[in-house]
């Protein structure tokens, strides 16, 4: 079996998802590079890390909504390197449903990319990340703990992120580790925010200061390759804004 680590990051053409890729990539792993829509993103990523390390890459693309792909990315993913021993749930879904305006298809929505393919892709993955004592790493969300007026259901998926990680660690062990990293400000959403609401949100940060997404992607890197007695966890990754409340 060939002896480089290979990871599954999706949601990994833009934003903190590329940083993650390079950063494994840096750290030595082959990486299937998932992605929706965002196919000149991806290629340009592509591009870049086949430059540094030529056939460490490929690119799979998928609607995380539809059920039968998922088991699909893990399968081509060892179809083309061989094995697997990290898988990456990036991808997310982010948008406001109020009470009494929220639909049965923004719950399907926020509930598909944020828990469902989560849960189907680590279920998909585990014998292979089993036989190389291999681990997962969920991105999940403050607001998985801790409510957002006007997004109960996004919320609530990400609740549901939460809970399926320390239920994952605890079916997977000893094989497979199962962790979290729970990002604060890092970049904000590219169609909502004004300055005040951002700088009120500083104001409730210890660190002041929004976090990087080379920050967010060491901290998977770590519990990736490095945290060999940790499992079940959820690193916080917020400059501490979890205590002003």
């Amino acid at each position: 079996m060939p002896s480089t680590p290979v990871a599954l990051v999706t949601g990994s053409a833009r934003r903190i998802g590329a940083a993650i890729a390079r950063a494994l990539h840096a750290a030595g792993y082959d990486l299937a590079l998932h992605y929706r829509s965002s196919s000149d993103d991806v290629d340009a990523l592509a591009a870049e890390l086949e430059r540094a390390r030529p056939g460490s890459t490929v690119r799979l693309q998928a609607d995380l909504a539809e059920f039968d792909r998922l088991p699909e990315l893990v399968a081509r993913t060892v179809g083309r390197f061989g094995r697997l021993d990290a898988l990456v749930n990036n991808a997310s879904g982010f948008f406001p449903t109020p009470v009494g305006e929220a639909t049965p298809a923004q719950w399907d929505a926020l509930f598909a990319t944020n828990a469902r393919a989560p849960l189907f892709l680590a279920q998909a993955a585990a014998p292979h990340l089993a036989r190389n004592g291999g681990a997962i790493v969920n991105l999940t969300d403050l607001y998985g703990e801790r409510p957002l007026a006007g997004h109960s259901i996004y919320c609530m998926a990400k609740a549901a992120l939460l809970m399926a990680t320390r239920s994952l660690a605890l079916e997977l062990g000893p094989q497979v580790r199962v962790n979290a990293v729970s990002p604060g400000a890092i970049l904000w959403p590219e169609d909502g925010g004004g300055d005040a609401a951002r700088q009120a949100m500083l104001q409730r940060t210890p660190l002041a200061r929004t976090g990087t997404p080379e920050e967010v992607a060491e901290a998977v890197r770590w519990l990736l390759q490095d945290a060999t007695y940790c499992t079940g966890q959820v690193i916080h990754l917020d400059g501490g804004r979890r205590l002003a409340g």
